[in-house]
């Protein structure tokens, strides 16, 4: 009888050590606590001394974004949480960019810059905060996962209460996107013309291992405890599937941005993604010197030129 009590008492210390240590890496990987409204005189600005020199450039562009007309736009999603954005028309017939943010990002930290790129080259923009991010409901990141189910409630809301002959073009930075490859693999409308991937990962579980080796932490022991805390506590699967998974199937044309100087998300994702993608037109464009989600800022000119020369012949179709 003793013994059965040991053993007893062994599972379950072990039950409980997978579940302490899942719930840790859920609450450090995919939970965002609820955010507040920012004041008008508040800015949220990456941390990190790569971003320094262009904050005053994204202050600017996030006052720019503040006080261009626009209009606020709300979804509800498939679980119930609603979405906030904007909608920011250049024209009534402008191809309109479906822009996503990063992780743990918002549409004005991240976006800001892009919403200027976008409307600098005759793009209009539905922008907004993915679920668990600024003034959008919920407090699950699911890098890409239920974020691409979001994208296509998006692209629904376009097609229905935009205009329901709209040339969208899905865009998006770092987890961003991750969410635009991971939608391109999906069955979509026809509207869908084109995908801008600005530093984009390969794979949920490639970034995650990536940052816990960066961490100098096991990474291929503590990913499957990361895995098992999505599934108990987020309700979801991390591994469903992934952007490189997609993009194989994808049929969208898509140019792959990347700053060769990105040392969190590495630029060999992007080139992997790019090879493996299935579009017929597609390109690959490295930064040189630009560090992850600045290949705008640091060369504004060479971004636009880049757009224009692959989307004019699609936009003008």
């Amino acid at each position: 009888m003793d013994i059965i009590w040991i053993l007893l008492i062994c599972i379950l210390a072990a039950c409980a050590v997978v579940l302490i240590t899942s719930a840790i890496c859920f609450f450090k990987i995919f939970y965002s606590p609820k955010r507040k409204p920012r004041a008008e005189d508040d800015y949220d600005l990456p941390p990190g001394k790569e971003y320094e020199p262009f904050y005053p450039q994204m202050i600017e562009w996030t006052k720019q974004a503040r006080t261009v007309p626009h209009k606020n736009v709300e979804i509800k999603t498939f679980d119930g949480l609603t979405l906030r954005g904007r909608y920011y028309e250049v024209n009534p017939d402008a191809p309109i960019e479906l822009m996503m943010h990063g992780y743990h990002g918002n549409l004005e930290r991240d976006l800001s810059g892009g919403i200027f790129r976008a409307l600098n080259i005759g793009h209009s923009v539905v922008v907004f905060d993915h679920r668990g991010s600024g003034l959008s409901d919920g407090s699950v990141i699911t890098f890409g996962i239920n974020e691409s189910r979001d994208c296509r409630k998006w692209i629904d809301y376009i097609l229905t209460e935009i205009n329901k002959d709209a040339k969208i073009i899905l865009s998006g930075v770092s987890m961003g996107a991750a969410t635009a490859m991971i939608t391109s693999g999906y069955d979509l409308p026809e509207n869908i013309i084109g995908i801008i991937a600005d530093c984009g990962y390969t794979s949920a579980k490639d970034i995650i291992k990536k940052v816990i080796r960066d961490m100098k932490l096991p990474a291929n022991i503590l990913y499957p405890f990361a895995r098992l805390g999505a599934r108990i506590f987020g309700g979801f699967d991390i591994d469903e599937t992934s952007p490189n998974e997609q993009v194989r199937k994808s049929k969208i044309p898509t140019i792959f941005v990347h700053g060769d100087a990105d040392d969190f998300v590495p630029m060999e994702m992007s080139e992997k993604n790019y090879e493996d993608c299935s579009a017929e037109k597609k390109k690959l464009v490295i930064i040189k010197g630009a560090a992850h989600g600045l290949a705008f800022p640091v060369a504004r000119d060479n971004y636009l030129a880049k757009l224009h020369e692959f989307f004019d012949p699609i936009v003008s179709r």
